[in-house]
């Protein structure tokens, strides 16, 4: 089954999203991405137990710090589902494009461009 989601996401594969670390979103953000999501299993069927609960740990601090230095937080996400559904994923993503869409770009790429010209 070939899935149809927007080509502007770009897909990092970790053995599990417990190994993303707080660190790995916001250097995305800092180097200009303007969403980042992670999808992971369904909470509960964690091969490495309880590596999903981490992962959304995670992006909940990324949110916050995100809303605090300006860039919003609903940039980040979480979501999970079980690895046989495809089509859930591809909606994640176009849920994220538009979602990305509506707020705009990073504003450091933004204040990155204008300190540049």
């Amino acid at each position: 089954m070939r899935l149809k989601y927007p080509s502007s996401i770009k897909i990092i594969r970790v053995p599990c999203t417990g190994k993303v670390d707080l660190l790995h979103v916001l250097r995305a953000f800092e180097k200009g991405a303007d969403g980042v999501y992670v999808v992971g299993c369904e909470e509960g069927s964690c091969q490495y137990t309880k590596g999903n609960f981490r992962a959304r740990k995670r992006i909940e601090q990324a949110q916050n710090i995100l809303d605090t230095i300006g860039i919003g937080g609903e940039r980040a996400q979480m979501y999970n589902l079980s690895s046989g559904e495809g089509t859930r994923f591809a909606q994640f993503a176009i849920e994220m494009e538009e979602r990305i869409q509506k707020l705009g770009p990073n504003p450091i790429k933004l204040a990155h461009n204008k300190s540049a010209a």
